[in-house]
């Protein structure tokens, strides 16, 4: 007979009703939240960096672009010629700083060695860039000219900003 004796006594005693806890408010945040957050900022920073980059290195692309249609001319004369100019304006691009506009001969092939990976132009076939667009015809053997001036562009360092005109 206890059972009915308790709730009986049960009954009697002053209890309130069960209270829910308050629901959950969304500040603050649990830490898993900040973990995402903090992920997502950097996924965002580093594809901000990776866009710059990119946009720093579109002149090398468009120059390599460029060299890939001077390989299609049949004269070797005028090869030589629109690769010199190519290397020059990309040069004038690449170190606005340095004055290589001015140079000429080996001036020029000095400086296009000293920023190249071995002296290619004043010692082997990039010789032919010094006086090659100013003689009446001129014979060199093309794939390795192209391939030297394909080297030789890919080092371009990336722009540090962009230099539109406009």
């Amino acid at each position: 007979m206890q059972p009915i004796e308790s709730a009986q006594t049960a009954q009697k005693l002053p209890l309130r009703d069960i209270h829910l806890p308050p629901t959950p408010s969304w500040w603050p945040l649990a830490p898993g939240w900040y973990l995402l957050i903090v992920l997502l900022l950097l996924i965002l920073l580093l594809l901000w960096f990776l866009w710059q980059r990119a946009q720093r290195l579109r002149y090398r692309r468009q120059v390599l672009q460029q060299l890939d249609q001077l390989a299609k001319m049949d004269s070797d004369h005028t090869l030589i010629a629109e690769l010199s100019v190519l290397l020059r304006r990309s040069a004038l691009h690449a170190f606005p700083d340095e004055n290589c506009a001015a140079l000429n001969g080996e001036e020029w092939l000095q400086f296009l060695d000293r920023h190249a990976a071995e002296p290619s132009f004043t010692t082997g076939i990039g010789r032919c860039l010094a006086a090659g667009p100013y003689q009446p015809t001129s014979e060199v053997d093309r794939d390795a000219l192209l391939a030297l001036c394909r080297c030789w562009l890919k080092r371009l360092p990336p722009t540090l900003r962009s230099r539109r005109k406009g």
